[in-house]
């Protein structure tokens, strides 16, 4: 046999085989994050220290949201996700850990509920999860990864893929530029979006007003999952 079907045959037989691993971890994730209940996800970077000003907002952000009666969905790793997990454990709400399996990650932080760690091969499936089981989105600052997050949820939601639910920035010196870009570029130069487009997103520094919005959305919006699928 030609060695380049030879290796194109094995690459589908192997193929099939990964279609079993990728539906396990749909099927797992679901199942569990279903028993969670109503959930904020916060995205942010890994390499945030403990004590730093986001880190700090990270924990105060996510002690409030708990104490309000929602848990709180990390990366399960370092950095803002630690500080994530962790203010949930101070506000004594449930602590959810999303953790991926990288060569160079970290394992997954000590403040996550032990019976609620999930651990993921693939990014897709793992995002999912993020996306369903939250009623909201707090987005911190990051780098690739939590950028890959913020443009994705975003499309999400413009498409009407998924439920309009609060998108929360936080850190408005961090965010400040990329925004300016979307409405000075993207909007008004360029015309790739619409301007009921930047009415998707709010941006803050205080935890305090996050609950506010969540809050205040939630007033007149049933609490479900909220990916169409």
């Amino acid at each position: 046999m030609n060695t380049r079907r030879k290796n194109w045959s094995e690459l589908k037989a192997d193929s099939s085989w990964r279609m079993f691993k990728i539906m396990s971890e749909f099927v797992d994730g679901f199942e569990k994050m279903e028993k969670f209940g109503p959930c904020i996800s916060i995205f942010g970077s890994a390499r945030t220290k403990p004590g730093t000003r986001y880190y700090q907002m990270a924990v105060e952000t996510a002690r409030l949201l708990a104490r309000e009666g929602f848990g709180i969905i990390t990366g399960g790793g370092p950095g803002i996700m630690e500080a994530g997990n962790k203010g949930a454990k101070e506000g004594k709400g449930i602590s959810v850990g999303l953790h991926i399996e990288l060569e160079f990650e970290q394992d997954w932080n000590d403040y996550i509920d032990t019976d609620k760690l999930l651990i993921f091969k693939y990014f897709f499936a793992r995002k999912v999860m993020f996306i369903r089981y939250a009623q909201a989105f707090v987005f911190m600052p990051g780098g690739f990864g939590t950028m890959d997050e913020v443009f994705e949820t975003l499309t999400l939601v413009q498409t009407k893929k998924v439920d309009p639910v609060p998108l929360i920035f936080m850190g408005s010196d961090y965010w400040s530029g990329l925004f300016e870009w979307i409405e000075k570029v993207m909007l008004h130069r360029e015309r790739n979006i619409n301007p009921e487009d930047l009415k998707l997103y709010h941006v803050t520094d205080d935890p305090r007003q996050v609950v506010k919005i969540i809050n205040t959305f939630y007033k007149r919006k049933l609490l479900k999952p909220n990916y169409r699928l």
